[in-house]
C-alpha cells in the first residue's frame, strides 16, 4: 500500500505518480498553444498571449518573466531573439498564465453534473520477474470535487496536487495504495 513505494522500480515496474498523470491530463485539457517556443511561430503566440494586456503583462511578471518592456517590444518586433534561457522562461510563463486563466472554466466543467469518470490505467509489470507481479487491476470512479486539484494544479503545486489526489483516490477502498503509480489518468471534460 501506500508508503510501500518509497523504492517505486526497483523489480522493474514502470509508471508515474498519479498526481502527475492528472496533472499532465490537466495540462492537455487546457490546451492552449502546441507549436515549441523554440519556432518563431510559437515564440510569437506565446508573446502575444503573454503581452497582449496590462493584466497579462502582470500575470506574466509574476509568472517570471521579469524582462524590460524595451526587450519585450524589441522580441515583438524581431528585432532581437531571445535567448535559450528566456525562451525557458517564456515558455513556463505562459504555462502557468494558461493554467490560471482556464482554471475556472475547468474547474466548473470537471464538477458539472456531479463530477467526472476518471480511467485509472495500473503500472506497467511487463519487465517485472513473474513471481513479483501483483494483479492490479484497470479501475474507474467518480471524481466529484474537483476544487483542490484544481487549485493546485493552477498554482503549480506538486505537492498540493500530490496530497489532493492522494485523498481522492482513498474512495477505491483497501487497494487504493496500488494506484499510488500508474501508466495513465484518463478523463474528459
Amino acid at each position: 500500500m501506500p508508503e510501500r513505494n518509497i523504492d517505486f522500480g526497483k523489480f522493474g515496474a514502470r509508471g508515474i505518480k498519479g498526481s502527475d498523470a492528472v496533472a499532465r491530463k490537466l495540462d492537455e485539457l487546457a490546451d492552449g498553444i502546441v507549436t515549441p517556443v523554440t519556432v518563431k511561430r510559437g515564440l510569437m503566440a506565446r508573446l502575444h498571449y503573454l503581452t497582449r494586456t496590462d493584466h497579462s503583462r502582470r500575470a506574466a511578471r509574476d509568472a517570471g518573466l521579469t524582462v524590460t518592456d524595451r526587450t519585450l517590444k524589441a522580441w515583438l518586433e524581431e528585432r532581437r531573439q531571445p535567448s535559450s534561457a528566456n525562451l525557458e522562461r517564456i515558455d513556463a510563463a505562459y504555462r502557468q498564465v494558461r493554467r490560471r486563466n482556464v482554471a475556472r472554466h475547468l474547474l466548473r466543467r470537471l464538477n458539472a453534473a456531479g463530477g467526472t469518470r476518471v480511467e485509472i490505467h495500473p503500472l506497467n509489470q511487463s519487465q517485472v520477474p513473474r513471481p513479483l507481479q501483483r494483479l492490479v487491476e484497470y479501475r474507474t470512479m467518480n471524481v466529484r470535487r474537483w476544487d483542490r486539484i484544481v487549485e493546485a494544479w493552477a498554482a503549480g503545486d506538486h505537492q498540493g496536487l500530490d496530497d489532493a489526489w492522494e485523498d481522492v483516490i482513498v474512495d477505491l477502498g483497501s487497494q487504493w495504495g496500488q494506484y499510488e503509480y500508474v501508466t495513465n489518468i484518463g478523463f474528459a471534460a
